[in-house]
């Protein structure tokens, strides 16, 4: 599967490897965030795009294109005030290229929450048409002032499947039809339940513990997880152009 960016102008994008590591998620007590392993995958599902100038983007409620106010350190910014209503619009430069059948999710990085504003997601059939498109966010708050940092990341992609969503054929069954599923979720459950509550006991084996590790693991009471279940997600970078 390849993903192909083609610079439209100046300099290439910067784009990177999405990390896991989030800075709200570091200041978790203990780190506790991170042991939510589908939060670790979402946050590096992707790439990230950074800005190149630093600025702070202010709204003053308005619907104009003179709504939005910026100040920028030296050089050309990305984001400008494109369509009004408060929506800040960064410039990607770039056509990306998938392959037939696949779209490309365009949004922010994923578990990042901004005060202020909040990022715009896009689904882009980018394996036919030449055009680029722009990464948008939506202020929250009006004169409320927004900075973008120097390699703050903007925008994150990742390839989808076309018509998979599509293809889903969504149902709802009573638990009691599947006898061995059932069985699996009470001896969770119970597990669960059991687990929280020495939490409270000081010197319990659940304190040592401090968390279950049956879904890291892809153990535990619900079976064996298939071969490929993932504890990281491992994305390769792009390569610069020859």
């Amino acid at each position: 599967m390849r993903l192909i960016c083609y610079p439209t102008s100046g300099e290439p994008p910067k784009i990177v490897a999405a990390p896991v590591e989030r800075d709200w998620m570091d200041r978790t007590r203990d780190g506790f965030a991170y042991r939510c392993l589908p939060l670790n995958i979402a946050n590096a599902h992707g790439w990230l795009l950074l800005n190149t100038v630093p600025f702070v983007a202010q709204w003053d409620g308005g619907s104009g294109l003179d709504a939005v106010t910026m100040t920028a350190g030296s050089g050309a910014t990305l984001a400008s005030s494109h369509f009004g209503f408060g929506v800040l619009t960064f410039h990607v430069n770039a056509l990306f290229r998938t392959e037939p059948g696949y779209d490309l999710m365009v949004t922010g990085p994923l578990n990042e929450p901004r005060d202020g504003i909040q990022p715009l997601a896009g689904v882009v059939e980018t394996d036919w048409g030449p055009f680029t498109f722009t990464m948008n966010w939506k202020f929250t708050r009006k004169l409320f002032p927004v900075a973008f940092e120097r390699d703050e990341p903007f925008c994150m992609i990742f390839p989808l499947k076309r018509g998979l969503l599509e293809e889903v054929e969504p149902e709802i069954r009573a638990l009691e039809s599947d006898p061995e599923l059932r069985t699996a979720h009470l001896a969770w459950a119970d597990s669960r339940r059991g687990f929280n509550s020495a939490l409270r006991l000081p010197g319990s084996e659940a304190q040592v513990q401090k968390w279950q590790k049956d879904y890291f693991r892809g153990s535990g009471s619900v079976g064996p997880a298939p071969a490929d279940h993932h504890t990281r997600v491992k994305l390769r970078e792009f390569k610069p152009a020859p």
